[in-house]
């Protein structure tokens, strides 16, 4: 995988996504070889031309001779499982470059915007050597702060004429954004959608001190493109500068190390436990015969022993 077979990271890829047995031993290999590919995240409502934006990005990459690896995160259906938007699809002349590999991946309704295993997918990709990782969530407003604990950068994009562009905003995602990108910009209302979000960034002042540039794009034509990977490595650069690389990394880690703590003890509740004592313990409180905060405290209780 290494040396740059892209069978063989297909298949480390599909281990960890599915978390065989093997999938640990595997992570635990990779994680020295990893933390030199830089992290984009890419976030904002449906509609707002994310798939089309990546794309261009990643093209513009190429043109620089860098190799790229992208994580598309689909909706997943909540009656089959499978991922709803086939990203891939609006993809496909990338397939015959080796220099960019495209993973799609279903949320399996994990919230946030990020599947349970797309960071250790990222891991994975930037193991493999991958000079830049894209990753494209589910636009769905304010959960949309998981790829926070993942991403170096993280890229809202909005586009103006969903009526809801402010709501958008002001949902938790204002605080998210490194840079914000407003696509479709020929449409009309791109002035007022970077004029509202020019008003809200006066109200609220980054610990950082970093006043996230507004970049105006239309992704269709690949126009405004330059400017986006400009900003990004601007954002790079001051990070570099205020020696807040580190810290940004700090920080990610702290919420991820938690996450990884809560899923580890979770399936080893759900392992002791088993799923018939779950079931019968929620007929109990269904029916009221036991109240559920007790029940927590005594299953935690045991756990702890």
């Amino acid at each position: 995988m290494r040396s740059g077979d892209s069978r063989a990271l297909s298949r480390a890829i599909s281990t960890v996504e599915n978390r065989e047995s093997t999938s640990s031993d595997l992570l635990k290999a990779l994680f020295p070889h990893t933390g030199r590919a830089r992290i984009l995240g890419l976030t904002g409502p449906p509609g707002a031309g994310k798939s089309t934006l990546v794309d261009q990005l990643a093209r513009h990459y190429r043109k620089e001779n860098r190799t790229v690896g992208i994580i598309a995160v689909d909706p997943t259906s909540p009656y089959t499982g499978g991922a709803i938007l086939g990203d891939r699809i609006r993809m496909q002349e990338h397939f015959s470059d080796p220099g960019i590999y495209i993973r799609s991946m279903a949320t399996r309704g994990s919230l946030g915007g990020l599947a349970r295993a797309t960071a250790d997918v990222a891991t994975v990709l930037d193991a493999s050597g991958r000079d830049l990782i894209m990753i494209e969530t589910v636009g769905v407003g304010q959960d949309e702060v998981d790829i926070v604990r993942l991403a170096d950068v993280t890229i809202v994009i909005l586009v103006p004429g969903m009526g809801d562009d402010v709501q958008t905003i002001k949902a938790g995602i204002m605080e998210i954004a490194d840079i914000f990108v407003i696509n479709k910009s020929d449409r009309e209302g791109a002035e007022r959608v970077e004029r509202e979000i020019r008003a809200l960034q006066s109200l609220a002042v980054r610990s950082d001190n970093w006043t996230p540039p507004i970049v105006q794009t239309v992704a269709s034509e690949g126009k405004g493109i330059a400017e986006l990977a400009e900003a990004v490595a601007g954002y790079e650069e001051y990070l570099q500068k205020e020696n807040l690389a580190l810290k940004h990394h700090i920080q990610n880690w702290r919420e991820r190390l938690v996450e990884m703590l809560r899923d580890a003890l979770l399936e080893k509740a759900r392992e002791q436990l088993g799923d018939s004592a779950v079931s019968r313990y929620a007929a109990e409180v269904a029916e009221h015969k036991r109240d559920p905060y007790t029940l927590v405290e005594e299953i935690v209780a045991r756990l702890g022993k």
